[in-house]
């Protein structure tokens, strides 16, 4: 019954989030697990800002980084997700909300977090969507201006989580992981090879990003 009534007007995307629909999962206690050993790395240390990158597409990249910030919110933290796919969002698909403003809103025509950040129904959980269509992504998220959004982001949130493309694809996101505090490499079993899985980290380590643990995807 508890099912049920959780799946009632929950759309198909919606009902990927799996640590907020059902909480008492496996999986959603593999989230918890992610969660808390993202505290035991970082400590006391102000990082704050998470990327979460993989090597190449279809890994379910979207899909983790929302069930994290999910589970997080749900700790009463507040948590800011940003979806930097400008080249293929996925995120306001995933939580039902509108696209017209995002981050490419404010990076493009200087609008602020307040008004270009959404909330969802989940504790304190804003996500950031990508905004309208961009032609220039990797000039736009390599910008000095993105640098200023993140520090600002962390003064107001207790974490920042990040999704972006492929690291073996597109350049912003080396960039994007040399800005962020940490590293998050999300790797699907059976899906990917262990000789991108390595470029992936050389290229993470050229950008000076640090690689703070790696996600094994089963799904």
């Amino acid at each position: 019954m508890i099912l049920k009534r959780k799946l009632q007007g929950t759309t198909p995307e919606k009902r990927n989030l799996a640590t907020y629909l059902y909480p008492d999962s496996h999986i959603a206690d593999q989230f918890r697990t992610i969660r808390t050993n993202i505290r035991f790395i970082t400590g006391e240390s102000d990082q704050k800002v998470f990327l979460i990158a993989s090597p190449g597409t279809g890994e379910g990249k979207s899909i983790t980084i929302a069930n994290l910030a999910a589970s997080m919110a749900q700790q009463k933290e507040k948590i800011l997700l940003i979806d930097a796919n400008l080249r293929s969002p996925v995120l306001h698909t995933i939580f039902n909300l509108p696209n017209e403003k995002g981050i490419a809103n404010m990076l493009k025509q200087r609008i602020s977090l307040k008004d270009a950040v959404s909330h969802s129904e989940i504790g304190k959980l804003d996500v950031l969507t990508s905004g309208s269509v961009t032609f220039n992504p990797a000039e736009i998220l390599g910008s000095e201006s993105m640098k200023d959004l993140l520090a600002a982001a962390s003064k107001d949130y207790d974490a920042v989580l990040i999704d972006a493309p492929s690291v073996l694809e597109y350049t912003e996101t080396r960039v994007l992981a040399h800005y962020c505090d940490g590293v998050l490499l999300l790797l699907k079993r059976a899906k990917t090879e262990l000789e991108k899985a390595s470029e992936a980290i050389r290229v993470l380590e050229l950008a000076h990003s640090q690689i703070v643990g790696a996600i094994i995807n089963d799904k």
